[in-house]
């Protein structure tokens, strides 16, 4: 390769990099839902909330519904994601009625239905607890394309690794894109009032 292309060829790759990277950002930002057919996100499920009832995918006809997986063991992304996700209930007001909110677990070990209900008193009325055993559990991460992973700790407890994406799916049960919680609890509740 000689002087003259190589700056070319660099130049290349970083601009290539750059146009991936872009892709990416404004499809984790909800910018690309127009140009991009829905992705095969999603899938039947039962599983148990937080006051022993059964729950499954049919729930999320009807309504747009909000979707965070986690664990109540968790330090800090799910206490900060299901607090944004109660701000953004409260900021719809009466409207918040007509949403589904959820929170699944990755971790059914530990995770009763008992354990979801203490956890969840500390955030919106709205948002409902899901748990069920691992098999249950299992089948809902892998439709929802959840990465999860159990990880030891040193005092022999441990801790999840986990996708922390919301996802939000429309009034048919279908995946839109992933809900931007970076912006104000007004800003999120009027787009969310969009999929009403």
């Amino acid at each position: 390769m000689d002087r003259t292309t190589r700056p070319l060829v660099i130049f290349a790759a970083f601009a290539g990099s750059l146009v991936v990277g872009l892709v990416i950002m404004l499809w984790a930002l909800g910018g690309l839902r127009s140009v991009t057919a829905p992705a095969a996100i999603g899938g039947p499920f039962q599983l148990t909330n937080q006051t022993g009832q059964v729950v499954t995918d049919t729930a999320l006809k009807g309504k747009p519904t909000l979707i965070f997986f986690g664990f109540t063991h968790c330090p800090d992304v799910c206490p900060t994601s299901l607090f944004e996700i109660s701000e953004v209930l409260k900021a719809m007001g009466k409207d918040a009625d007509r949403v589904n909110a959820y929170f699944i677990s990755v971790d059914p070990e530990r995770d009763t239905a008992a354990a979801m209900k203490d956890y969840l008193s500390s955030f919106d009325p709205h948002l409902q607890g899901l748990t069920g055993d691992p098999e249950a559990v299992a089948k809902v991460l892998s439709a929802y394309r959840v990465y999860s992973k159990k990880v030891p700790l040193k005092d022999g407890d441990y801790t999840m690794d986990h996708t922390a994406l919301i996802y939000l799916m429309d009034r048919d049960g279908h995946f839109v894109s992933p809900f931007n919680l970076k912006r104000t609890p007004q800003e999120a509740a009027t787009d969310l009032k969009r999929y009403l």
